[in-house]
């Protein structure tokens, strides 16, 4: 009987916008500056996606509406197999909802904090493939400015897929960013001389600096200046005179690279994939044959647990005051609430709250 009824209502979800009812929520795995993600399933065709759901209240309170609009713009009109790519995004009285490629294989950061020991081929590896992805992005004017471990989410065979557009921006027309935006150990050095006004802004060499940062980090086990939120801008520029200390092991080409992406002239600075491909380090590689994932990386997440702190799904489950599973008898309450007030009044105080601005897409 009880599966006879939950067929029916998935066969009613056809024609339908997308909407959280679509949904199973399963898990929390993680949280960002700007929200939080879990593991959900679509009810209808059982596919399982991360879902970043974004508190309006929260957002409201903290000037960030616009990024998060901005966000899934940029998401909807991209498509490539090192991103983190995009399939629904709505929203409801409560969240702004962003639907995308669920990823098991943790975040860098994760690994790199479980003490795993990265070999020079694996870090070869994502400086390639997170290149592509940028290569993408930059002929379509898009500049991430956040990329660090936390970022580079691996799939289940060990691949890397950028993630997180939040402080994304479109430069048009030979435009220059000019706000400090980003993670500051990982922004490169023009960001911070431009928030000292003594540079016009910025552009896509910052990405290529960011990466050289997490590529180094990532093969060492830390990160090459150590620069903190409350290091001084005299401080840092002292750091950025002298030459990062690679471990005695590291390969010279690996080096050589690293050292081309932390090049403090942002004109001087590798900048492209075909730039890096010029190496001898890297002149062996296919571009086709990396885009079709068909380089195996070195190191393959685990499979026997999620590769996640678990003490988000703790949070959700304890902490949170208005959980996910929850959502939806507590909007149905809501309703009930409101209804009743307007029965009595004959007003409608406190409807949902719809963003106009905000792109659904499916």
């Amino acid at each position: 009987m009880g599966a006879l009824s939950s067929k029916k209502k998935e066969s009613s979800f056809e024609g339908e916008q997308v909407s959280f009812d679509h949904f199973q929520v399963l898990r929390a795995i993680g949280k960002g500056s700007f929200g939080k993600v879990c593991i959900v399933q679509k009810r209808d065709s059982k596919q399982m996606f991360a879902m970043k759901y974004m508190n309006k209240t929260q957002c409201e309170a903290r000037d960030a509406l616009s990024n998060v609009f901005r966000e899934i713009e940029i998401l909807a009109s991209l498509s490539h197999p090192f991103l983190v790519n995009l399939w629904f995004s709505f929203q409801d009285e409560e969240d702004m909802f962003m639907v995308v490629d669920l990823l098991l294989g943790g975040d860098l950061r994760y690994h790199v904090q479980q003490g795993v020991q990265y070999t020079d081929d694996a870090v070869r590896l994502y400086i390639l493939e997170v290149a592509a992805a940028l290569q993408y992005l930059h002929n379509r004017s898009i500049i991430h400015r956040d990329i660090k471990p936390d970022n580079l989410l691996l799939d289940e065979e060990g691949h890397v897929h950028l993630t997180d557009f939040n402080i994304a921006t479109v430069l048009r027309d030979d435009q220059l960013a000019t706000s400090m935006s980003g993670t500051k150990p990982y922004m490169a050095p023009e960001v911070f001389e431009c928030a000292a006004d003594t540079c016009d802004g910025y552009s896509f060499p910052v990405d290529w600096w960011s990466l050289g940062v997490t590529a180094y980090e990532v093969r060492r086990g830390k990160r090459p200046y150590d620069i903190h939120s409350n290091t001084s801008l005299h401080e840092i520029r002292l750091m950025f005179l002298q030459n990062p200390k690679f471990p005695v092991d590291c390969h010279p080409g690996l080096v050589h690279l690293i050292s081309r992406l932390l090049t403090i002239s942002p004109e001087k600075r590798i900048s492209s994939i075909d730039e890096i491909l010029a190496l001898p380090y890297t002149s062996g590689v296919c571009v086709d044959t990396l885009l079709k994932k068909k380089y195996k990386p070195p190191f393959t997440p685990p499979k026997d647990h999620l590769n996640c702190d678990p003490t988000f799904e703790l949070e959700e489950m304890i902490i949170e005051s208005r959980p996910l599973h929850k959502k939806k008898k507590r909007l149905s309450k809501q309703k009930s609430i409101r209804e009743t007030h307007t029965s009595i009044s004959g007003t409608t105080e406190g409807e949902a709250v719809v963003y106009e601005g905000m792109l659904v897409f499916n």
